[in-house]
């Protein structure tokens, strides 16, 4: 099973995101953040597989938010969208 964090400002594409990893049956959405701080404190409680974030957020964007993710776990993939 893929666990996969959606990090987005956008709840309606956060929503449509979600609704398509539900019709995956590998594929699990494990939590939603809507900025970069919490998507760091997030991918600490939740250590996803996979961080699918927004680049341009209010905040913290998406990419400050990548490098501590990335350093505070094991193993951490992201892809990040604009």
């Amino acid at each position: 099973m893929i666990r996969i964090l959606s990090v987005d400002d956008h709840p309606l594409l956060r929503s449509g995101i979600g609704a398509l990893i539900g019709t995956q049956p590998d594929m699990q959405l494990v939590g939603e953040a809507s900025n970069g701080k919490e998507a760091v404190q997030l991918h600490q409680e939740l250590n996803p597989d996979v961080t699918l974030m927004d680049l341009q957020m209010p905040g913290m964007n998406g990419l400050d938010a990548s490098y501590p993710a990335k350093f505070l776990t094991n193993s951490a993939s992201a892809a990040a969208a604009s």
